[in-house]
């Protein structure tokens, strides 16, 4: 038998001749538009930005302060000029940038190398000594990407997530009083409010939004090791820790003030540790949801045109649902990793951390990609109230708790024949159903006083959900 294999096409070359963009990942092609804003922050251009600010904004530090004899401060205009180069940084600044490295095969000179050309224009190109002066490559990088993240984090991914569990939030309080049958082990269990579920949610991501809003994103600008040595060999009489802890406090981070060549990134995965929990709890929420979907709980609005199953019309898929929990599970296994991998470094300095950092768009991509995703399928959803009544119904056994603790509580009050309250509950209701009548019949026969017996006779599995509505008051 003859395998058909349809034609190779060579579409890198393709993509080079016709100008095409044709993606490897997903987030770069068919989820582009879901996690653009991204780019900003954590692309390669958008790196390279960042380090052209910083070179920038040291060189500007250096002299503003008359660190070094002969580097007086700069003419304002002159500052304005400089910063200029970051805030005209585009196209034309990515391609010199990659036509200089492709000589230097050296991100980080390629930079430098790029900002000594433009002082001339500038008029200060006596200056040029002053670009990266004391720096090694992990000065610039560790403050750009602190910067990358901190902005990619505070700027798209909190107001993203902050959406999503105001969206969770309002569900809760809607359906505060919709009295809705809990399963614990799978199983009927006493009844809770589908708000009540909701609010837990909310209340968990949130505490994870708090976590995540308060971190600090340290910085260092200290030399090769960490120890000012350059500094101080070239100007002993500066103090190189104050100029140092200045400058980067003055980007807006923590400074570090112990490293060895590299900031020691416990900050990041502090950070992606957070990020991971809110992703587990995120798909916890929507496995939850596509189970409660399964059982009819929920109802979904077809978007008009979609197609549900190529062959089986009458379907609506929870395809929102499903694709984020895929996405949050790639996001939390590339967090996870970034986590353990930088926090290790051989010595003072290895390479593992470069290739590493540069996944940190593609673990948050994901993660935003799925709270995109959970957003719109909760725009979708209706609630099934007829569903959700009616297995409440069907359950009146899951009442022989609260008949149960009844019993217990006259007993302490000193009325007789109540007995063994567990064992006679697990008698009438384990391994079966039981309906209204049985269950009332029992109550009559128990002997209970005339106020807890009226109590039980008038509870139904509707009924039975405590305080659950006011619970949802905690989400403020």
């Amino acid at each position: 038998m003859v395998v058909s294999t349809p034609p190779r096409v060579e579409f890198a070359d393709l993509a080079r001749g016709e100008g095409l963009s044709l993606t490897l990942g997903p987030l770069d092609g068919r989820y582009r538009e879901s996690v653009a804003p991204l780019v900003d922050f954590l692309s390669e251009a958008a790196l390279n930005r960042d380090r052209v600010h910083v070179e920038i904004e040291w060189l500007i530090h250096l002299t503003r302060h008359s660190v070094l004899p002969g580097a007086e401060p700069l003419e304002d205009q002159q500052e304005a000029d400089l910063r200029n180069i970051v805030s005209t940084f585009g196209a034309d600044t990515i391609a010199e940038l990659a036509e200089i490295e492709a000589v230097t095969v050296h991100d980080v000179k390629a930079v430098e190398y790029f900002i000594g050309r433009r002082l001339e224009s500038i008029g200060i190109e006596r200056l040029k000594p002053l670009v990266h002066f004391g720096c090694t490559s992990e000065d610039i990088n560790n403050l750009s990407y602190a910067l990358g993240v901190k902005g990619a984090v505070h700027q798209v991914w909190l107001p993203a997530a902050r959406e999503l569990v105001a969206a969770i939030a309002d569900r809760a309080r809607e359906s505060r009083q919709t009295s809705m049958l809990s399963r614990t082990h799978g199983q009927p269990a006493t009844p809770t409010t589908l708000g009540k579920e909701f609010a837990v949610v909310a209340h968990r991501l949130t505490r994870q939004l708090d976590r995540i809003a308060a971190t600090e994103y340290l910085g260092k600008i200290n030399g090769a090791t960490g120890t000012y040595s350059a500094h101080y060999a070239a100007v002993p009489q500066t103090d190189w820790q104050a100029v140092s802890r200045s400058f980067v406090e003055g980007l807006g981070l923590t400074w570090n003030p112990l490293t060895t060549q590299i900031e020691s990134h416990d900050w990041q995965a502090e950070l992606y540790a957070d990020l991971a929990r809110f992703n587990r709890i995120l798909h916890n929420f929507c496995t939850d949801v596509w189970s409660y979907i399964s059982i009819g709980y929920f109802t979904q609005i077809p978007v008009p045109g979609a197609t549900g199953s190529s062959t089986m019309p009458h379907k609506v898929n929870p395809i929102r649902f499903e694709n984020a929990e895929a996405n949050l599970e790639i996001s939390s296994g590339l967090l996870d990793t970034l986590a353990s991998t930088l926090v290790t470094s051989r010595w003072q300095r290895d390479l593992t951390d470069s290739s590493s950092q540069r996944n940190i768009g593609v673990a948050m991509g994901h993660s935003l990609l799925a709270v995109s995703n959970v957003v719109r399928g909760l725009s979708r959803l209706d609630v099934a109230d007829d569903v959700l009544a009616a297995d409440l119904d069907a359950n009146w056994e899951v009442l022989g708790e609260a008949v149960q603790m009844v019993m217990r509580a006259e007993s302490i009050a000193g009325a007789a024949g109540l007995d063994d309250p567990y064992e006679r509950l697990k008698e009438l209701t384990r391994g079966q159903r039981v309906d209204a009548e049985r269950m009332k019949d029992f109550v009559r026969g128990l002997g209970l006083s005339p106020d807890a017996e009226h109590r039980l006779l008038h509870l139904t599995p509707a009924d039975y959900t405590g305080i659950a509505a006011h619970l949802v008051d905690h989400l403020g």
